[in-house]
């Protein structure tokens, strides 16, 4: 029997190389993982550590994991250099993901920056999965160049879906590049959406974060509507350690993905 504390062995089958910085590892378990989206698993590396990263594949494929990393610390950069047919460890899943219940029926739009899209893959996948559950979805994405946008090879099969929109957007203008130049938070004036009944459903770095939520409620969307991914230093995935909690929440637990409303009067809370 599979036990969620203590990591399980997983072989690496492939390494997707997204951008200069972003790879996406596939990962056989060697016992189906099942997981919802927006939960998240810890990934180890013996003589290394141990990092949380959130699923960015289909949790209707237990079997198969996919995580999208960014070298950025120490286990990342370890992770990096794997090839495949490494065997690395897993324990999880952990947190309570995203509230698909509280989605359903509704518009849903989608915010995310850099890597940060890689967890709300997931979620999307999810609702291309389940037709209906989202009356529409609407997908903005920021990066700061277009060579740091992930899963550029999906896009146009992301915008083909019924009731679906993808609008991805770069910091800074760069040569050949045709598409919207701003911050994601340009993405948000004028959204065609019902924003006083609909949600939104956000990852990326946490000062990013900040501005979106404030954006979208200055746009009208209610606080306990917005969703904010905050994968943010979850170590034990128990709520035992304490290096994640945020006022009285833990992300681990109570997490990572919990709504403006939650987190906006916490001191600190987004950086």
């Amino acid at each position: 029997m599979r036990n969620d504390l203590a990591p399980g062995p997983a072989r690496l089958e492939e390494v997707i190389v997204e951008t200069p910085t972003i790879k996406t590892f596939v990962l056989r378990p060697a016992e189906p993982l099942p997981f919802r989206a927006g939960q998240f698993v810890q990934l180890y590396l013996p003589g290394v550590g141990e990092a949380p990263f959130t699923p960015s594949s289909s949790p209707s494929e237990p079997e198969r994991l996919e995580v999208t990393v960014l070298a950025a610390g120490r286990v990342t950069a370890a992770l990096h250099e794997l090839e495949p047919g490494a065997v690395i460890g897993v324990r999880g899943p952990f947190g309570r993901g995203y509230p698909l219940a509280k989605l359903a029926g509704h518009e849903v739009v989608v915010v995310g920056g850099g890597v940060g899209l890689a967890p709300l893959r997931s979620l999307l996948y999810t609702l291309f999965e389940r037709p209906g559950l989202a009356r529409r979805v609407s997908i903005k994405y920021g990066a700061r160049e277009p060579h740091e946008l992930c899963f550029q090879r999906q896009y146009a099969s992301w915008a083909a879906q019924e009731a679906v929109d993808f609008t991805p957007t770069i910091d800074r203008p760069a040569a050949g590049w045709p598409g919207r130049v701003g911050l994601v938070t340009t993405l948000l004036d004028g959204l065609d959406v019902d924003v006083s009944e609909a949600y939104a459903v956000c990852c990326g770095p946490e000062i990013m974060l900040r501005f979106v939520a404030r954006k979208l409620v200055d746009v009208g969307f209610r606080p306990e509507r917005v969703y904010l991914s905050m994968n943010r230093n979850m170590t034990c995935g128990m709520g035992i350690c304490g290096r994640c909690n945020v006022g009285s929440l833990y992300l681990c637990k109570d997490g990572p993905d919990l709504s403006y409303a939650e987190v906006r009067d916490i001191p600190y809370a987004l950086g």
